[in-house]
């Protein structure tokens, strides 16, 4: 089949859902290599900077770009000595490092919500060109519709064929993700113990959350 022939066969709404279809497998595929590697490195050198007790943790930790080590880094040298909430530092953090990941995703997002679309405006396009070709014609060759009809139908399979692996696709690399964000909260919490004596700042973290109620009572009575 030559290409003027697909093209016939599917339309420019066709075309576009290759060419989405094309960047979808592009993005799953570089996201899922990116969170291999991104969470080897993470655990090589974050267990390697706690096991002695923290004490090389700068120097084994400096200079390092995984996202995940920057995440505990940051906290533990720079966030962690002026802020109450470590949760939310991580978050900050993880959103500022992870970056190109948050991208990806909401690109394999909106490839899963437009790829129906796109199927369906293909299908209504080819069943215009039916209705026109009825309209022309005199003499219907029930044959000739169906075949029309099929081809119209067939942007739909193809919309379909794609959001459905891309959808399942997204929610699987979310699950990683959301695992890698608690992972990063564990170890800056450890690794604020080992550096830092994070006792003080898991004191200092209860207390505020514990005084943070009271003080709204007071406020509002």
């Amino acid at each position: 089949m030559g290409l003027a022939k697909m093209y016939e066969l599917i339309g420019p709404a066709g075309v576009a859902l290759i060419l989405v279809a094309a960047a979808g497998l592009y993005l799953t595929i570089w996201t899922v290599i990116y969170l291999i590697r991104t969470g080897r490195g993470f655990r090589s050198t974050i267990h390697e900077a706690e096991a002695d007790g923290g004490r090389h943790f700068r120097e084994r930790t400096e200079g390092n770009l995984n996202p995940l080590v920057c995440v505990v880094r940051e906290v533990v040298f720079t966030h962690g000595s002026h802020s109450n909430d470590i949760r939310a530092e991580v978050a900050y953090l993880f959103h500022k490092h992870l970056a190109p990941v948050n991208n990806s995703m909401c690109w394999l997002k909106l490839i899963a919500a437009i790829s129906p679309l796109l199927g369906l405006l293909g299908t209504v396009l080819g069943m215009v060109g039916v209705f026109q070709t009825i309209a022309v014609n005199q003499a219907l060759d029930p044959a000739a519709l169906a075949s029309g009809i099929w081809q119209a139908l067939l942007t739909t399979v193809m919309g379909l064929v794609i959001a459905i692996p891309v959808l399942m696709v997204y929610y699987c690399l979310l699950l990683r993700i959301k695992g890698f964000r608690i992972e990063a909260v564990e170890h800056s919490y450890r690794a604020l113990e080992l550096v830092q004596g994070g006792r003080p700042t898991l004191e200092k973290e209860a207390k505020a959350q514990a005084e943070t109620p009271r003080e709204a009572g007071v406020r509002y009575v």
